[in-house]
């Protein structure tokens, strides 16, 4: 499995990251990396959400199941949660990627977003994600999402954004094929 750089972006007290180039029908599996994500907010959630060919705006339909394991940095206590809190069924929303991150210098996320023949306008792009985050509750977060696009056009477009505020990070995209 090879993978190829395509892009890189560095947010520096920006509000949003968008990659509007680059995914197409080159790659059948698009990787997108994530380098120490710190919101400008504390207790904010980082999140995602796809634009369809021709379409003006991050607002596709979306199905999306969330959860993580974590554990305080107390030792004292941990845990593995299902949060429907963070599940949706054909909503128009950001997808959550890592919910709650602190916005202290020790406090960040990181983690891989991949997406599945957004191409396609016969079957659904999925995408599942993984991210390790250090939250405002001095608990490190085990975030898993899996979902699809309930659009049948191309998905040629994805931005990231926190919850609430700006952030600092890298992203890079990946094409593997």
């Amino acid at each position: 499995m090879a993978m190829t750089l395509i892009q890189s972006q560095t947010a520096n007290s920006d509000t949003t990251v968008s990659f509007t180039s680059g995914i197409d029908s080159t790659y059948p599996l698009y990787i997108f990396n994530f380098y120490d994500i710190n919101p400008e907010t504390d207790s904010t959630s980082f999140w995602f959400q796809g634009n369809a060919s021709d379409q003006s705006d991050y607002n596709e339909n979306l199905h999306t199941v969330f959860f993580y394991a974590r554990h305080d940095e107390a030792d004292s206590s941990t845990s593995l949660l299902i949060n429907a809190t963070y599940d949706q069924a054909n909503a128009t929303t950001f997808a959550y990627l890592a919910p709650g991150i602190g916005n202290g210098g020790d406090e960040s996320a990181a983690g891989q977003l991949w997406l599945y023949n957004p191409s396609s306008t016969v079957y659904k792009a999925h995408f599942q994600s993984r991210f390790n985050h250090y939250a405002d509750n001095d608990f490190t977060y085990a975030s898993f999402c899996g979902g699809y696009f309930n659009v049948a056009a191309a998905i040629t477009n994805i931005q990231f954004a926190m919850e609430s505020g700006d952030y600092d990070g890298t992203i890079k995209m990946y094409g593997v094929g």
